[in-house]
């Protein structure tokens, strides 16, 4: 169940959880009067509910902590903390999801020893071929070590997130004959781009799960312009008092958008700094603007090892692989920008 789409008032997610399983379930299924009394019964329905021959069932509750929502009604001040104690203690087996792992963690610090917490590992180079297989046209008649080149190289790309990477491969496939994951990248964070809509989506989002908008988008900004600052540099750019600024900071650590190591901070994900630099401006960015951008970010993750010649053309795969060098590219894949 997408209780991100659902969760509107109690009453409504009850009906919308009710007439959606298959499962039946034992309580009260007359209206209920209030919201406490609709939350009551989503309660009970988890407890209750049972599979065919009277067995556990099993609920995925995707992006769970949205639960939350209903926080903003009478009587419902502990939602998440009653959810999850409800959830301990029914027979039932449950999978819940979110997108915020602070949160998680951050919820769970005190549940029941029922919870397990299992984090989305990123994507390996042997994950990426498999992702690439169906996506991009010969990539599977590439020579062994070409085709573990253009893996390789979208997984470091692509910070071993899933969602980057297929879009990186698909944006390959689109551009056909010789196309690099250098250009793709530049592609898809142009203006109206697929991860150009991804990374606004994500950034608009977690903005607005948050307290604070304004102050925390001038303190992306700056880290986008340098990052590993401590509290009192991101103090004294921002021109807020450090106590302030610490609370701005922990707002965004606690949906994900930055991330401190040693009192110092940075963007948790690196490709939406980028997004950060190009979009977060005045104007939309220039083709050139994008390319020096985009460069500039691979030439910081890519190894700038010497990789063997490019084929002849009658002999070239369908795809070119990651290291290929062409007359617009050095050995390393990075497009040159007079």
């Amino acid at each position: 169940m997408d209780v991100e789409r659902c969760a509107s008032t109690p009453e409504r997610f009850l009906a919308a959880l009710t007439s959606s399983s298959p499962f039946p379930w034992h309580g009260d299924h007359t209206a209920p009067t209030s919201a406490r009394a609709a939350f009551d019964s989503a309660l009970r329905f988890f407890s209750t509910a049972q599979a065919p021959g009277g067995e556990a069932c099993t609920f995925l509750l995707d992006e769970a902590l949205e639960f939350r929502t209903f926080e903003s009604f009478p009587g419902l001040r502990h939602v998440l903390r009653e959810l999850l104690a409800a959830l301990a203690a029914s027979p039932n087996r449950f999978v819940l999801t979110t997108r915020y792992t602070a949160r998680a963690h951050r919820l769970l610090r005190d549940a029941t020893g029922r919870y397990e917490v299992m984090h989305k590992p990123p994507l390996a180079a042997i994950d990426v071929d498999d992702l690439l297989v169906p996506v991009l046209p010969g990539f599977s008649q590439l020579a062994p070590a070409d085709r573990d080149d253009l893996a390789r190289s979208i997984q470091v790309l692509a910070e071993g997130r899933s969602s980057y990477a297929l879009a990186l491969g698909e944006a390959m496939a689109q551009m056909g004959r010789g196309a690099e994951p250098i250009s793709a990248l530049a592609a898809l964070l142009s203006p109206g781009g697929a991860l150009d809509r991804t990374c606004r989506f994500s950034y608009e989002l977690r903005l607005h799960r948050a307290r604070g908008y304004g102050a925390l988008k001038a303190i992306l900004e700056i880290l986008a312009a340098e990052e590993g600052l401590n509290l009192t540099e991101i103090s004294n750019r921002l021109l807020r008092t450090p106590g302030s600024t610490k609370d701005y900071l922990s707002w965004l650590e606690d949906v994900d958008l930055v991330a401190s190591r040693q009192k110092r901070y940075s963007f948790a994900d690196p490709l939406l700094r980028v997004w950060v630099r190009l979009h977060c401006r005045p104007m939309p960015p220039s083709q050139e603007d994008v390319a020096q951008e985009v460069q500039q970010y691979a030439f910081a993750r890519l190894p700038r090892t010497t990789p063997p010649a490019a084929p002849e053309p009658a002999e070239a795969p369908a795809l070119a692989y990651a290291g290929a060098e062409t007359e617009d590219r050095k050995g390393w894949g990075i497009i040159e920008i007079d």
